[in-house]
């Protein structure tokens, strides 16, 4: 038997084992292939391992996505960890250029996927708390939220959380340097029934500016002194 001559429900369960690229490929041999790819129902789980797969065009963001996970730790991605003022011209460019990519993403999925579910973000140094808020917002059935290493969380995106998090279940802040422990607190007065985990993040050395971070120094040796 010819794979064309499989039914639909067939075809979408052979689509299901494939990665994205084999996907795309698979897609472009007829117009039947084609159709079983655009099928929403295809596309209920995504994961992403870089930052330039977000560009391609081998997946697709619908309504029927529920489990979405981009996760990145590349020598490279390194440097948007790194706070704004410590770095160079090369540097703030690269960054600008990955947070316009992410931003958008994030965007295209607040528009489009409503019924999302689960949403995964590790590594992720340019994702902000705006991000954060409008996700949560326009995707009312997320249950879980796990965010780890993504330097410009705040006790903002805490707050969104205790706001809009609605159905929200499970919240993760791990390694999430800004987060403060004053803001996780109030997550769990106000929000008992998240379970919520923010491994080392409250324990971190925040942001701060240069003149400020002196200051913090300055205190801290004058402490030991007493």
């Amino acid at each position: 038997m010819h794979i064309t001559q499989l039914n639909r429900e067939c075809l979408l369960h052979l689509f299901s084992f494939l990665d994205k690229n084999s996907r795309k490929s698979l897609a472009k041999t007829c117009h039947q292939m084609l159709e079983v790819f655009q099928d929403p129902l295809l596309w209920s789980l995504l994961n992403f391992h870089s930052p330039v797969e977000l560009k391609k065009d081998n997946f697709l963001l619908g309504p029927a996505l529920k489990y979405l996970s981009i996760c990145w730790h590349s020598q490279r991605v390194k440097v948007c960890n790194i706070e704004d003022w410590m770095k160079n011209t090369f540097q703030k460019d690269f960054c600008y250029r990955h947070e316009n990519t992410v931003s958008d993403f994030l965007l295209q999925v607040c528009n489009r996927c409503p019924n999302l579910l689960s949403l995964t973000l590790s590594g992720c140094g340019h994702v902000t708390d705006d991000c954060i808020l409008l996700l949560l917002k326009n995707c009312p059935n997320l249950e879980t939220l796990k965010l780890e290493n993504c330097v410009r969380i705040t006790d903002l995106t805490l707050e969104a959380v205790t706001l809009h998090g609605r159905a929200l279940r499970t919240l993760h802040v791990d390694f999430c340097r800004n987060v403060t422990r004053t803001g996780l607190e109030r997550v769990r007065e106000n929000r008992p029934s998240v379970t919520l985990s923010a491994e080392r993040s409250a324990n971190m050395i925040p942001d701060s500016k240069p003149g400020k971070k002196f200051m913090l120094e300055k205190a801290s040796r004058k402490l030991h002194q007493l």
